[in-house]
């Protein structure tokens, strides 16, 4: 049987999708990426905010047009969308011959195979380990891993503890185990992911839980040099200790992604997460004094419930003190099944439009300024193959942006050794844009290499 998959949303959500066409693979069934071959189309949905349910929506009514068209004779929904509107997909939308939510992923076979799903204990949340059958969607040279699953935060704004479950962490061994085997395929990049990877170990009883899992990391034995990032971590969880980790080890990049959402002492305390702008700085100014050229990633949320325009100035000028060398802005949606949306004091859409305009146009030239700074500079970068816009135009990154969600790096000069995905080179950097950069391929030796820390390790 082929089975085609479409994957919405997160790379959480992405990593649940490998984790389902890998159980299929292992029982003989072929992938397909052309739903007109498909034999059974699956959409691993997103419902985070509104326009991700939109897409999500959307994307469920264009696959059904393939039972139609093509061969397809099934069409399954699965994600987060199932967990917040089972009923509603199931009364609505007739082309969906079955769901399956986020702790129901082993039953993806049975549901493509049209075989009733064994019963399975709703109080035992899923979470895939390092013996699961994954099968992975990214390019090979970086994967993610998920480290964790659910949350226990009680932020108002986010919907994910209701469907997700509550925080729980995978077997430390676990995770390193499957991290072996994945730079032992070749992965250059690993990406640690979760609701809170800050969080992880602690449901275990391990003390600095992340810190010794990022440690044990960047040891592994590896025939190539090696990337290891974590993302989405908690600003009243980053420790020292976390901090002197990566600064410790040279296969640790240097990046940190931790999404502050507002600088407004009220509104945060609105959205139930506390602290300040001014606690935030100081906690930047830590980070920067310990990881000598770090990266801070963030993202905010502007219009929030109560946010007035004293908060919105306030949180400008706490983006112009932070100097973010990445930061996402997002509006405030009202999910009704958020605590926040009980909340009073809505600020209306044109109002949320204009405030997000006006941060991004703040960060945009903050970037480009930080940007600049790198003009000159020779670094490290990980080839990742043709860009999208055009095949004669190679990309590559710095180990400061992270896959899909930072800029990236354009070669105007690939130098006369070809080219591959996957392998390290160095780059001078020559031109500097709002969020990418251009630069010149250098000669590729084992001085150059030893010279930027990406030294092969035996």
């Amino acid at each position: 049987m082929k089975i085609g998959f479409v994957s919405l949303g997160c790379p959480k959500n992405l990593v649940d999708t490998e984790v389902m066409m890998g159980q299929l693979t292992a029982q003989g069934h072929e992938l397909t990426p052309h739903p007109s071959d498909a034999d059974v189309i699956v959409v691993n949905t997103c419902s985070f905010i509104d326009p991700a349910k939109q897409e999500s929506v959307d994307t469920i009514l264009e696959m059904a047009e393939y039972k139609k068209t093509g061969r397809a004779r099934k069409l399954i929904v699965a994600g987060c969308l199932v967990e917040r509107y089972r009923g509603d997909i199931r009364k609505n939308m007739p082309e969906v011959d079955a769901v399956i939510g986020t702790n129901e992923l082993e039953q993806i076979t049975s549901l493509c195979e049209g075989v009733e799903p064994a019963e399975r204990n709703p109080f035992v949340p899923y979470l895939y380990h390092d013996a699961t059958p994954r099968v992975l969607a990214t390019p090979r040279h970086f994967a993610y891993i998920k480290i964790a699953e659910g949350c226990d935060h009680p932020c108002t704004f986010c919907v994910i503890p209701q469907y997700r479950g509550n925080f729980r962490s995978r077997r430390f061994e676990s995770v390193i185990s499957e991290a072996t085997r994945l730079f032992s395929q070749g992965v250059r990049e690993i990406n640690l992911i979760g609701q809170d990877t800050t969080c992880y170990g602690e449901d275990l009883g391990l003390k600095d839980g992340l810190s010794l899992l990022l440690a044990r990391l960047a040891q592994i034995e590896t025939e190539h040099a090696k990337w290891v990032r974590f993302l989405y971590c908690y600003p009243n969880k980053v420790t020292q200790k976390l901090l002197d980790t990566i600064a410790d080890h040279a296969a640790l990049v240097k990046y940190i992604d931790m999404p502050l959402q507002h600088a407004s002492a009220p509104v945060l305390k609105r959205m139930k997460r506390g602290a300040s702008g001014d606690i935030f700085l100081k906690l930047l100014e830590k980070i920067r004094r310990t990881i000598p050229g770090v990266a801070i990633r963030t993202s905010m949320i502007v219009g929030f419930p109560g946010e007035t325009d004293a908060d919105f100035h306030e949180l400008c000028q706490f983006v112009e003190a932070a100097q973010f060398d990445r930061m996402g802005a997002f509006s405030y949606s009202d999910e009704d099944t958020s605590k926040s949306f009980a909340l009073d004091a809505k600020v209306d859409g044109r109002t949320i439009q204009n405030r997000k305009r006006k941060l991004m146009a703040i960060q945009r030239k903050i970037s480009r300024s930080r940007n600049r700074l790198l003009v000159g500079r020779e670094e490290a970068v990980l080839i990742e193959g043709p860009s999208a816009d055009s095949e004669l135009v190679w990309q590559a990154r710095l180990s400061t942006q992270a896959p899909d969600i930072d800029g990236v790096c354009y070669i105007s000069d690939p130098g006369e050794a070809p080219l591959r995905a996957g392998e390290f080179r160095r780059m001078r950097i020559t031109k500097a844009h709002d969020y990418d950069l251009t630069g010149e391929l250098l000669v590729d030796t084992e001085a150059r290499r030893a010279a930027s820390g990406l030294v092969l390790i035996s």
